[in-house]
């Protein structure tokens, strides 16, 4: 028998089931948002690569923001991971939210992306 699911991972497979049915070849950006800390990675998951990341353990950014969790930190990231996606070669992605709900830090870090240049 399979294990039982605890609710964020059926959000979380719910929410990749549908970009992967949604990513018709682009790139995924995938954050994690945690207590503390924002993290933000583009994976090309045909080939299962990294292509760039960014997050607020970076030491040069632990000296310039005051917090690693706020809606601050979450537009410093979303600013940076455009700019390394677009030197990476990368204009095009579809947005993973993992089981995180679209609000606050979250919705700050993709605002700050799309005016960093990405398209999703």
């Amino acid at each position: 028998m399979g294990e039982k699911l605890s609710s964020t991972d059926r959000r979380r497979a719910r929410v990749r089931r549908a970009i992967r049915a949604a990513a018709n070849g682009r790139v995924r950006l995938s954050i994690h948002r945690s207590s503390k800390q924002i993290y933000a990675q583009i994976i090309d998951d045909a080939q299962g690569r990294t292509l760039a990341q960014a997050s607020t353990l970076e030491k040069d950014l632990r000296e310039t923001l005051k917090t690693g969790a706020d809606v601050e930190a979450a537009k410093v990231i979303g600013k940076l991971i455009a700019e390394r996606a677009i030197a990476a070669g990368v204009k095009d992605v579809v947005f993973d939210r993992g089981a995180f709900i679209y609000h606050g830090r979250v919705k700050a870090l993709a605002e700050a992306a799309r005016e960093g240049g990405l398209n999703f």
